[in-house]
């Protein structure tokens, strides 16, 4: 993250602080998020505040990253899903895994990743593990250029279209804290709006 640069101030004496400082500046502690045990993680349902709060980047790949990723992969195909974003597991990190397939061995790991899209956009349904029984129409572009890390810490690029560009629309939506509920029309979201209420307040419970 970058910081605003400062002016550069002169020395203090010792036991004085800087003219119209009043007291020694303090450099707030860097954010640390939690760092869960990847075996204990599990699909977060909404409307937990994870799902609608922006992922920060990933700083460093480390095993704890890779255990994490791995264990999404399995969660991915437990739930019969084609991807899953971290935020999805709880953890507000900028990376999902998807698989056209739904198998985790087929599962490939995108960190911090971007995309750029077509102006030709498709209309389909969509569905959300971290939504349950919530299904509905979604425009979405035909044509996307994904670029991010893999596990290895290389910078990989893919053309993707149809369903394999839909997913990685879907899931780097997850890490903007946006969900499908957020692109539905309002009409759908009328007609959901029972079982919208319902799985809130199932939610709320847990």
């Amino acid at each position: 993250m970058r910081t605003r640069s400062q002016k550069h101030h002169k020395p203090a004496k010792p036991g004085k602080h800087p003219a119209g400082t009043g007291s020694a500046r303090r450099v707030p502690p860097p954010i640390v998020l939690p760092r869960p045990s990847p075996e204990n993680l599990r699909v977060v349902i909404w409307p937990a505040d994870v799902l609608t709060t922006p992922a920060r980047e990933v700083a460093t790949i480390d095993p704890w990253l890779q255990a994490v990723a791995e264990k999404m992969k399995a969660l991915m195909q437990e739930h019969k899903g084609v991807g899953l974003a971290a935020p999805q597991v709880g953890i507000g990190l900028r990376m999902f895994v998807m698989s056209e397939t739904g198998k985790a061995q087929e599962a490939s790991v995108w960190i911090n990743p971007t995309l750029n899209d077509s102006a030709d956009e498709l209309i389909s349904e969509e569905g959300c593990l971290s939504l349950p029984e919530i299904r509905g129409d979604v425009a979405r572009a035909k044509e996307i250029t994904l670029r991010g890390m893999n596990l290895q810490g290389q910078w990989v690029e893919a053309r993707l279209g149809d369903f394999p560009a839909r997913i990685a629309q879907h899931e780097s939506d997850h890490l903007a804290g946006i969900l499908i509920l957020d692109r539905f029309s309002s009409v759908q979201k009328i007609a959901l709006r029972k079982k919208i209420r319902d799985l809130e307040k199932s939610g709320r419970s847990n």
